[in-house]
């Protein structure tokens, strides 16, 4: 099939998702509260991470300009990424690290299935791998979200907290784009706005069962799909970036 622009950022849109999340959880190595768990958040950024390589190097092949994984993690600027505004916020907590997981990973499960089915044969490859992290990483998280959710007054109370910051950000994941239009005519991959009610289905029995309060909607979005994203994105990429900027080229 003959790629168009909105092909290649709706694959960059879902390899920005994995790269920026997965530095954000490498940021646990060496500092998460129990050492099973610091083994677990590594891997589940490695799971990013090789996520994120194949679907940038496969969108670095559809748009045929000669950029390949590294130049495309490494040397975009902000506006160039199409990542979630929820992947790039700071870890904060435990809690809410684990939270931010469950509802990222509730929703990709869901989208790597659809994406199973794509035209593009190498999208629905990359899919098909990665739906088994995704189902991994919603029921790790999940089992956490309870745990601490209906745990002790401070850990309850800290859940919450974590909630109703993040729960505003995930608006962001149905915001219908033309790029999905044009992805769904092409029979790329589903519009990100269809799972709404059943990405709900899977995440509010969970967080009933951590005793947590749903908070309603508000006018807030965010727009780091756009492009647009929070101050907290460019301070990342200067972590991330530095070696590849400051040693243009180098082999390792």
């Amino acid at each position: 099939m003959t790629p168009t622009p909105e092909h290649i950022e709706y694959v960059l849109r879902l390899g920005d998702n994995a790269l920026i999340l997965g530095q954000r959880l490498s940021e646990w190595c060496g500092h998460a509260p129990v050492l099973e768990e610091d083994m677990a958040l590594a891997n589940m950024s490695l799971d990013l991470i090789g996520q994120a390589r194949m679907l940038l190097t496969h969108a670095g092949r559809l748009e045929g300009r000669g950029r390949d994984e590294d130049g495309l993690a490494f040397l975009r600027t902000e506006p160039q990424y199409r990542n979630l505004t929820l992947c790039e916020l700071p870890n904060e907590d435990f809690g809410r690290t684990m939270l931010r997981n469950f509802l990222f990973a509730s929703f990709q499960k869901l989208l790597w299935q659809r994406l199973t089915e794509s035209a593009d044969p190498e999208l629905a490859a990359i899919a098909a791998k990665s739906l088994k992290e995704a189902r991994y990483h919603a029921q790790h998280a999940g089992d956490w979200v309870v745990r601490l959710g209906d745990g002790t007054d401070e850990s309850h109370a800290r859940m919450q907290g974590a909630l109703d910051y993040l729960w505003p950000y995930t608006a962001e994941f149905f915001a219908a784009t033309p790029v999905d239009d044009a992805v769904v005519a092409g029979g790329v991959g589903p519009a990100w706005s269809d799972f709404e009610a059943a990405w709900e289905g899977e995440i509010v029995p969970v967080l009933h069962a951590a005793t947590l309060i749903i908070p309603a909607r508000t006018p807030f979005k965010s727009y780091g799909k756009f492009g647009r994203h929070s101050e907290h994105l460019g301070h990342l990429l200067t972590e991330m970036q530095y070696l590849q900027r400051t040693y243009p080229g180098t082999q390792w």
